[in-house]
């Protein structure tokens, strides 16, 4: 018969976050196939998605207006195979661990709606974390471990201090990306990584601030202020470093809270206590045994909470708020609710955005929802929450919207 073509286009080689199309030719007219991608972590871990398609009148397949009959999800949706990857083994999540390899994701296109047997054609997409020309740098100076990476050319570019959660560990794969989109970015670790404790007693601003002045003296980075980017305990963090250090004049916060967090945050000449928390309250499901976190917290309208707050009104920095309705891990949307109405009381301006059906680790588009996994620092499994489509299309909103703030403040 004729050779049926899978292609990616523009092209099979691209970065982690651009939409492809993929289309199939040389198929019979209606012709009914599964299209099923796959994707092996650093780990060794299989991740995989399929879906069933019927073919057009002249026996092509175009996924960016042609529907899915079932499988992983329904209807058109061109990033469907990606956002849509699950792994074989139950709570793991995607994520890239080194960004100088990408991601291969191997396209397949089988005969007929039922078991896979006949492989009709494939071709693999290789998803970039590292834009071309973009640099690597290791950062260990003074105190500081962390990563620069330098998009190609003079600049001179907007700066970003990148921050990850409470998982710790030095975290590149959203910082590359961003350097890969025209900002030069320092990803910074500050727990559970080489000699920095898995839980520090205290966390010191001081060390953010050499993380600041770092960035602001590298020769490519524009002068007039720099951004920062927190997801969850990395979230207060940002807020805490736009309140407190001079020079940053935008921050966003993903699936964060305006009070301090788990860990008392040490100033100059004064110390933000943690948000009191109760760990009795920790609820265990029945069936699946995961860990449900959102009522550990004390309620952030009681008084005792009130040191804890982040006086982020007092900022001159420039704010938006990212958080999902369906977050699991803590009740991020009633901390935004909370710092927004803060903000607009004192006249602020502020943006935010509540997504529905979003869970808590809003991250690049395309990588897929991971409702549950290990955080590596208590060792339990955590509900992050988050349906499938909404939370995929929540990812692809909340990227522009976090580039197009940056490139608007800074």
């Amino acid at each position: 018969g004729m050779a049926v073509w899978v292609r990616v286009l523009p092209s099979p080689r691209c970065l982690f976050d651009d939409p492809v199309q993929i289309r199939v030719e040389g198929l019979q007219p209606q012709q009914a196939v599964t299209l099923r991608a796959s994707l092996v972590d650093e780990s060794g871990e299989l991740f995989e998605a399929h879906a069933r398609y019927r073919a057009g009148s002249s026996g092509e397949l175009d996924l960016s207006c042609f529907p899915a009959l079932g499988g992983s999800y329904l209807g058109v949706e061109p990033m469907g195979l990606f956002w849509s990857l699950q792994s074989k083994a139950p709570y793991k999540r995607l994520a890239k661990r080194n960004v100088l390899t990408p991601f291969y994701v191997d396209l397949e296109v089988y005969e007929g709606h039922g078991d896979m047997n006949s492989l009709l054609g494939k071709c693999t997409n290789e998803r970039w974390f590292l834009g071309e020309g973009v640099k690597r740098i290791s950062v260990r100076e003074g105190r500081l471990k962390a990563t620069l990476f330098l998009p190609p050319g003079p600049g001179p570019f907007p700066g970003l201090i990148d921050l990850y959660g409470s998982g710790g560990g030095l975290v590149e794969y959203r910082a590359s990306l961003l350097a890969s989109r025209g900002f030069v970015t320092l990803a910074v670790a500050y727990m559970a990584f080489e000699d920095l404790p898995a839980m520090p007693e205290i966390l010191d601003l001081a060390y953010f601030e050499e993380a600041v002045n770092f960035l602001r003296k590298q020769q490519q980075v524009k002068d007039t202020g720099i951004g920062v980017l927190g997801l969850s305990k990395g979230a207060d963090l940002a807020l805490s470093m736009a309140t407190f250090l001079p020079g940053i004049k935008a921050a966003v916060s993903i699936s964060g809270s305006s009070f301090n967090s788990f860990i008392p945050l040490r100033g100059d000449g004064f110390t933000i206590p943690a948000h009191p928390y109760d760990l009795e309250r920790m609820k265990t499901s029945e069936e699946s045994g995961l860990i449900d976190f959102s009522d550990v917290l004390v309620d952030h309208r009681d008084p005792v909470t009130w040191d804890c707050r982040i006086p982020l009104e007092k900022s001159l920095a420039k704010f938006l708020f990212l958080s999902g309705q369906d977050d699991r891990n803590w009740k991020s949307h009633l901390y935004c609710q909370d710092a927004v109405q803060r903000l607009q009381q004192h006249g602020r301006e502020v943006e935010f955005c509540s997504y529905s059906g979003a869970g808590h680790l809003l991250e690049p588009p395309y990588l897929p929802l991971c409702q549950a996994s290990i955080h590596r620092v208590l060792g339990m499994f955590v509900q992050w929450g988050g349906q499938w489509r909404e939370h995929a299309k929540a990812q692809e909103d909340a990227w522009s919207r976090i580039q197009a703030f940056f490139w608007q403040h800074l």
